[in-house]
This record gives structure tokens, C-alpha cells and sequence, in this order.
């Protein structure tokens, strides 16, 4: 199994090509998205590994939650490989890569949403399987509670950007993020099993719909955020 997997939903980016195990990876941060990093990465990681597109077995992507932009970036270019190289394409939710990447046991996964709110799941990972224990939601950080249950770590940027807003865990992974690498070890196992999809349906999660608060709602959360 040869796979590039893309993850571009928070700053923090970066593409992998998986074979049959194997990792290599790009990553950086980036305040612009990423579209002018996101194919020179993947031509320099196929010309490392020797590997032409064509023996490509499928793409994944982070398919969020995460930033509007960054979602539709991993997704475009993930439908536009998996269209023109005629391979399946496969969403992995940005929250279980981010679980899985930060090689922590039990992970109350938690990720900047902006306008004052943030996405969380909870995850018990073993090697390189996770088990979902919440499923994606978003809500401001005062009303989130973590699962039931001791050793759970607080993993992603929510706890940067709301740290004396959101519940007290035993111990907070600020610095922790999705990548790339993740989403293909998470993706692998899944396209083997004939998980993939046509590139037309392939879709971002992106758990809120709305990307704009009006004046009162932004007030009534307690600002601009």
C-alpha cells in the first residue's frame, strides 16, 4: 500500500507518503493555508521515495474539524489527485489524527474553532489504533466537559487560546496537532478494507456550519474572537 495523505486544517501543515509502513513527511507552520506549499511537498516526497503518481494507491486528508480554508485545501487537493490518478480518496477526522499523533494514551482532543469555541472529541488510543470515545462536537469552552474516567490528557490549541476557560484536566498538550503522518497511518488499514471513495465524494467535516457570528452573538460570547 503506497498513499500520500495532506493535513492542512490548523497552521500547523504538512504532507506524508506512506509505503507499506514507512513514513516521510513535510510539515511547517503557515498563516497563509499553505496552497503554495502543499504540491512541492508531495513532488519532493515522490521523488525521494522513487515513486511515481501513477503507482499510487489512494489519497487521504484531513477532513477536519479545523480551519474553513485549510479543510477545502486538503479536500481539493485530494479530489484532484484521486480524480486524475483514478484512486480513492478518504477523509480521516482531524481530532482522531491529532489523538493518535500525540502518543498519549487517553486524549480529550480539544482545537481552536474561533468565535470563541472549540472542537473536542475523546479518544483511547492503543499502537496505531484509536477508538473513538466522544464523537466531533463544538461549543464554547465553558460549557465543554471532558469524559468520565481518570488519565485523560487535554491534547491541541484550545488549551492555548482558552486556557482558564475550559475544565481542568490532570495534564494539557498545548502544542500537539494533527499531521499528516497521522492521518496515513489512520488511513491505511481503512483504504485496504476498501474504505476509500470517488474523488466527487469526498467531503470536509466541518461539525459547524456557520463561519460568521453578527455583532450581538460576538458580544454575547464576550468579544470578537
Amino acid at each position: 500500500m503506497i498513499l500520500l495523505a495532506l493535513e492542512t486544517s490548523t497552521r500547523r501543515i504538512s504532507a506524508a507518503l506512506w509505503q507499506d509502513g514507512g513514513v516521510l513527511e513535510r510539515g511547517a507552520d503557515s498563516v497563509t493555508g499553505g496552497s503554495a506549499l502543499l504540491l512541492p511537498w508531495i513532488d519532493e516526497l515522490l521523488a525521494e521515495a522513487g515513486i511515481p503518481r501513477t503507482r499510487l494507491d489512494g489519497v487521504a486528508f484531513g477532513a477536519g474539524p479545523g480551519s474553513f480554508t485549510g479543510l477545502r485545501l486538503a479536500c481539493g487537493v485530494a479530489q484532484g489527485l484521486a480524480f486524475g490518478l483514478d484512486m480513492p480518496a478518504l477523509g480521516v477526522t482531524t481530532l482522531e489524527a491529532l489523538a493518535l499523533a500525540s502518543h498519549e494514551p487517553r486524549v480529550f482532543a480539544c482545537m481552536d474553532a474561533r468565535m470563541n469555541e472549540v472542537y473536542t472529541a475523546a479518544y483511547e488510543v492503543a499502537g496505531r489504533e484509536v477508538r473513538e470515545v466522544e464523537p466531533p462536537r463544538v461549543a464554547p469552552p465553558e460549557l465543554v466537559r471532558p469524559p468520565a474516567g481518570e488519565g485523560w490528557v487535554g491534547c491541541g490549541d484550545g488549551y492555548a487560546s482558552y486556557p482558564a476557560r475550559l475544565p481542568p484536566l490532570a495534564r494539557f498538550r498545548p502544542e500537539a496537532f494533527p499531521t499528516a503522518a497521522a492521518v496515513a497511518e489512520l488511513a491505511a488499514p481503512r483504504l485496504a478494507r476498501g474504505e476509500g471513495v470517488d474523488a466527487a465524494l469526498a467531503m470536509p467535516l466541518y461539525v459547524r456550519d456557520k463561519v460568521a457570528l453578527t455583532t450581538a452573538e460576538r458580544l454575547a460570547r464576550g468579544g470578537i474572537r
